[in-house]
Protein backbone atom coordinates (compact mmCIF):
# COMPACT_ATOMS: atom_id res chain seq x y z
CA UNK A 1 0.00 0.00 0.00
CA UNK A 2 1.43 3.39 -1.15
CA UNK A 3 1.85 6.08 1.58
CA UNK A 4 -1.09 8.23 -0.67
CA UNK A 5 -3.51 5.39 -0.15
CA UNK A 6 -2.81 5.23 3.37
CA UNK A 7 -3.25 9.06 3.86
CA UNK A 8 -6.35 8.62 2.15
CA UNK A 9 -7.78 6.32 4.06
CA UNK A 10 -6.36 7.64 7.31
CA UNK A 11 -8.60 11.15 6.45
CA UNK A 12 -11.43 8.90 5.05
CA UNK A 13 -11.62 7.11 8.45
CA UNK A 14 -10.85 10.45 10.77
CA UNK A 15 -13.73 12.12 9.05
CA UNK A 16 -16.32 9.20 9.65
CA UNK A 17 -15.23 8.85 13.26
CA UNK A 18 -15.86 12.59 13.29
CA UNK A 19 -18.90 12.76 12.09
CA UNK A 20 -20.08 9.52 13.74
CA UNK A 21 -19.37 11.92 17.28
CA UNK A 22 -20.09 15.44 16.40
CA UNK A 23 -23.47 14.98 14.45
CA UNK A 24 -24.84 12.81 17.30
CA UNK A 25 -23.58 15.50 20.12
CA UNK A 26 -24.53 18.40 18.37
CA UNK A 27 -28.25 17.21 17.62
CA UNK A 28 -28.65 16.17 21.51
CA UNK A 29 -27.42 19.23 22.55
CA UNK A 30 -29.69 21.48 20.32
CA UNK A 31 -32.87 19.54 20.68
CA UNK A 32 -33.02 18.35 24.40
CA UNK A 33 -33.06 20.13 27.50
CA UNK A 34 -30.78 18.79 29.16
CA UNK A 35 -28.43 18.78 26.14
CA UNK A 36 -26.35 22.05 27.30
CA UNK A 37 -25.07 19.32 29.90
CA UNK A 38 -23.58 17.83 27.56
CA UNK A 39 -21.20 20.72 26.04
CA UNK A 40 -19.11 19.65 28.99
CA UNK A 41 -17.93 16.68 26.65
CA UNK A 42 -17.25 18.93 23.37
CA UNK A 43 -13.61 19.63 24.92
CA UNK A 44 -12.80 15.62 25.59
CA UNK A 45 -14.58 14.87 21.84
CA UNK A 46 -12.28 17.23 20.37
CA UNK A 47 -9.34 16.81 21.96
CA UNK A 48 -9.93 12.69 21.42
CA UNK A 49 -10.38 13.95 17.52
CA UNK A 50 -7.20 15.38 17.76
CA UNK A 51 -5.03 12.44 19.07
CA UNK A 52 -6.81 9.99 17.04
CA UNK A 53 -5.91 12.12 13.48
CA UNK A 54 -2.09 12.47 14.99
CA UNK A 55 -2.34 8.53 15.42
CA UNK A 56 -3.96 7.96 11.76
CA UNK A 57 -1.44 10.21 10.62
CA UNK A 58 1.39 8.45 12.22
CA UNK A 59 0.04 4.84 10.62
CA UNK A 60 -0.30 6.89 7.39
CA UNK A 61 3.32 8.17 7.39
CA UNK A 62 4.96 5.21 8.53
CA UNK A 63 7.87 4.02 6.37
CA UNK A 64 7.13 0.52 5.29
CA UNK A 65 9.80 -2.33 6.82
CA UNK A 66 12.96 -3.29 4.13
CA UNK A 67 11.89 -5.91 2.41
CA UNK A 68 14.13 -9.44 3.26
CA UNK A 69 15.04 -10.03 -0.51
CA UNK A 70 17.24 -7.15 -1.21
CA UNK A 71 18.77 -7.76 2.28
CA UNK A 72 22.31 -8.90 2.13
CA UNK A 73 23.53 -11.30 4.56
Amino acid sequence: MTIRTRLILAVAAWCLVAVALVLPLVWLINNRDWGIGLMLLVPFVVYGLMRLGRVLEGWARATPPPSPQGSRE
